[in-house]
């Protein structure tokens, strides 16, 4: 990079986080991709606890047709089984009917809890106490929580308990109730949500505001939707530190003052056939995740970071996403669509990065951190926008790109399509860097001196149609 970087020079990460530190560890190593956009930044706003949203507080809903939105379109067009969740589904409906709460044939087993918050508390209480159970929520009904109970509004799940919703069940936060988080799932909790809706929930220095799962404790969700929640600390939706899996469900419109405004992940994380979308963090808006995350046929869009990485950020640890898609996220500083950070290794097969923003400085849609490991194959990465560097790929690592198409992004200054710092390698395999646009050099690719970019012409790599020219300090590419 240029001399305007050489002032600062440790990670991005080091400068704007404040993690626990007995979740996120000390961080490490140093980069610089990211000075160009930052420096100068008042960081004392890290502490500083978010407004909550207008419309996140003092609703309750009891008809479906107020249902939260999707990312598409706004609630009273939402038919009420969900045609986004339908789709990223094959085409099924994202809701089962009220005898099949999320299992296949048959009526529910469970035990069934009339439209009342202190009999699902009640409820929530004895099944814990017996060792686990299924409790069948009303239909039409929105559970409205008034009572704080050790920082949420039902009691700790400690068992395996399952709730069974239907298309139109929800668990929200009483408006004018104390600030508290709908669940915690403890050590030991195993809880499965089915047709469920969970809103409302708010926090006060505390993370999880819809859902909190501890260490050693496990959430699934099937078909369910986790919306307009707010933390002052990580995770608007949920905050993860056992295991959880969402299926078939949507994280959307929560807010998180740190971290991971749809979902903040410290173990292991799968999401399949499920949206996460627009929400909002200070960073990692969509996802951030410090253990293993998963990813596989869904997608993260219109999610917005106050700072850096809109959609994905793997801030340690490892990540694989497959047959998904990163699209029209922003982050007002760096990195629109997916952050690899400092040291983590990530893969991405068959997933289409596109039209993301950074609005201040570099990687409009793919950000690669000091001593990280990015394989990329058979994707597509396309017009996305950087206000400086990197417009489809800001690299400062080791990034491997297979059978992929780099096209339509666009640069403030340089690397419309790939920038590689002169600490970076990015190796191309059948790859084809076109149609991308820098405002002054570097088109297709722009290089550092020092900078190492293979391009592997005998595979079919292709440079080419970029503008003002194809590539910078790239051997074997016309420039």
């Amino acid at each position: 990079m240029t001399g305007k970087d050489t002032e600062t020079t440790m990670s991005l990460q080091e400068h704007t986080h404040k993690p626990d530190p007995a979740r996120s560890g000390v961080r490490r190593g140093r980069s610089r991709w990211w000075a160009a956009g930052v420096t100068g930044l008042a960081l004392t706003t890290v502490g500083v606890t978010a407004a909550p949203a207008a419309d996140a507080v003092g609703r309750t809903r009891a008809t479906v047709a107020d249902r939260p939105a999707t990312a598409d379109r706004p609630a009273a067009d939402r038919p009420a089984a969900d045609e986004h969740r339908g789709k990223l589904d094959g085409g099924k409906p994202s809701h089962q009917s009220r005898e099949d709460p999320g299992t296949k044939g048959g009526t529910s087993p469970g035990a069934p809890v009339p439209c009342d918050a202190d009999a699902l508390i009640a409820a929530i209480t004895l099944a814990n106490a017996r060792g686990g159970g299924a409790l069948d929520l009303a239909r039409d009904c929105t559970y409205l929580l008034t009572a704080n109970i050790d920082g949420a509004g039902l009691p700790a799940i400690t068992s395996p308990i399952t709730l069974n919703g239907s298309k139109s069940t929800a668990i929200e936060r009483a408006a004018a109730a104390d600030q508290f988080r709908i669940l915690n799932v403890s050590t030991g909790g195993n809880l499965t949500l089915n047709q469920l809706t969970i809103t409302g929930g708010q926090t006060t220095d505390a993370d999880g505001a819809g859902i909190l799962v501890d260490a050693g404790g496990a959430l699934t969700t099937n078909h369910s939707t986790i919306t307009r929640n707010i933390a002052s600390g990580t995770g608007g939706g949920i905050t993860n530190n056992g295991t959880t899996h969402l299926q078939s469900s949507e994280v959307s419109r929560n807010t998180a003052n740190s971290s991971g405004g749809g979902v903040m992940n410290f173990g292991l994380l799968n999401v399949s056939k499920s949206g996460i979308h627009a929400n909002t963090g200070y960073m990692g808006a969509g996802v951030t995740s410090t253990g293993t995350v998963r990813i596989g046929h869904s997608s993260i869009s219109k999610n917005h970071s106050r700072l850096f990485t809109g959609g994905l950020f793997v801030e340690s640890g490892t990540a694989t996403v497959t047959d998904s898609s990163v699209t029209n996220n922003s982050a007002t500083q760096v990195v629109g669509g997916i952050l690899a950070g400092l040291s983590t290794e990530v893969s991405l097969r068959s997933v289409t990065i596109a039209d993301n923003v950074t609005l201040n400085a570099v990687a409009g849609g793919l950000g690669v951190d000091f001593n990280a490991s990015v394989v990329v194959a058979d994707s597509v990465i396309k017009n996305n926008n950087a206000s400086i560097e990197g417009g489809g790929i800001y690299n400062t690592s080791d990034l491997v790109l297979r059978n992929t198409k780099v096209f339509g992004n666009q640069a403030g200054t340089q690397g419309g399509g790939i920038y590689n710092e002169s600490i970076g390698t990015v190796t191309l395999f059948t790859t084809k860097v076109t149609k991308n646009i820098a405002g002054e050099d570097g088109g297709g690719i722009y290089n550092e001196a020092g900078g190492t970019v293979n391009l592997n012409t005998a595979t079919g790599t292709v440079v080419v149609k970029n503008r003002p020219n194809n590539c910078v300090e790239v051997p074997g590419c016309a420039g």
